[in-house]
């Protein structure tokens, strides 16, 4: 059935979409956008823009479709849990695992995961319920997933307003030359290979990282990295830029020599810390989680050889 209500002269002048998620807290202003522009929500029985500044009186319509059949199948998959309350999930993802389904991958996934342990969870309209941000296949470490509606929300906008810390750790091919520094560069599509992203400068997105060299051995090199933007492969697009790219990160230029011991069969890139602000509490939050043991046998392998 369709919601009917009438606006007051409280609420007169804001934009219609603000208007709804005030009305409606546990939807994100993205999707009441996509109501509006589908003709879900109707003003004195007219479409209109988000944009709509809304009047004393103005009838609104709204009418949340059915939600579509989802074909997400529940599987039980393992990953690592640091944290749980009502509202959130905070895991160790293992590397190998990806986050959501896609075209020709629609199980084995950390949804497929999520949704035998939960069954119900925040967004599964978008295909990706739960999932406020990922990590790509190969890369391990911490993620937060929301748990409810409220919980989504607030999270998606703590990473669109920046207020969440995120710290990386990589093995690198090579050094990227100082002991710390900052690259700005925007980042984008590559203009050739559509499954590669690119320093874009003049039609990319603003990406900023930081980084410190914690060890340097010959042809390797071992850093702390710091993200103030989430872009795709930000980390290590940036990296392969200063011509050192993430070891094992075939797409970008990482590949190991064969023969290397122990065998290297994914980008050795670690999200190691996650720190945001708990979306109902706001008390900051912080989690951490251990380097795998891949990684740590390189790098025992390096120290080995090189000491």
């Amino acid at each position: 059935m369709p919601e009917l209500f009438v606006v007051t002269a409280l609420h007169a002048g804001l934009r219609l979409d603000h208007y709804l998620v005030r009305r409606f807290p546990d939807y994100s202003r993205s999707a009441l956008g996509r109501l509006i522009r589908a003709g879900n929500v109707l003003v004195n029985n007219s479409v209109v823009k988000a944009g709509y500044r809304i009047h004393d009186e103005d009838e609104i319509t709204l009418r949340f479709p059915q939600p579509e059949s989802s074909d997400l199948v529940a599987q039980p998959i393992d990953f690592g849990i640091l944290f749980e309350d009502e509202e959130l999930l905070v895991i160790d993802k293992p590397a190998g695992l990806v986050v959501h389904p896609a075209d020709g991958h629609r199980c084995d996934t950390l949804v497929n995961g999520l949704l035998y342990r939960y069954q119900v969870l925040p967004g599964n309209e978008t295909g990706r319920p739960g999932i406020v941000h990922r990590l790509d296949k190969d890369t391990s470490g911490v993620m937060v997933v929301a748990k409810t509606g409220t919980a989504l929300k607030a999270l998606s906008e703590s990473f669109k307003n920046r207020t969440v810390a995120k710290t990386y750790h990589a093995v690198l091919l090579r050094d990227p030359g100082k002991s710390q520094g900052t690259l700005t560069a925007a980042i984008g599509r590559h203009p050739v290979n559509r499954k590669k992203m690119a320093v874009r400068i003049n039609s990319g997105r603003y990406a900023v990282t930081h980084w410190k060299v914690l060890t340097r051995w010959p042809g390797f090199s071992f850093v702390e990295v710091g993200l103030e933007t989430g872009r795709t492969h930000q980390i290590r697009v940036h990296m392969a830029s200063l011509g050192s790219p993430v070891a094992g990160d075939v797409l970008y230029g990482g590949r190991i020599r064969e023969g290397f011991d122990p065998p290297v069969k994914r980008q050795l890139l670690h999200a190691s810390t996650l720190c945001f602000p708990h979306p109902i509490s706001k008390q900051n939050m912080q989690f951490t989680a251990s380097l795998p043991e891949d990684m740590q046998r390189v790098l025992l392998q390096l120290e080995k050889r090189y000491s």
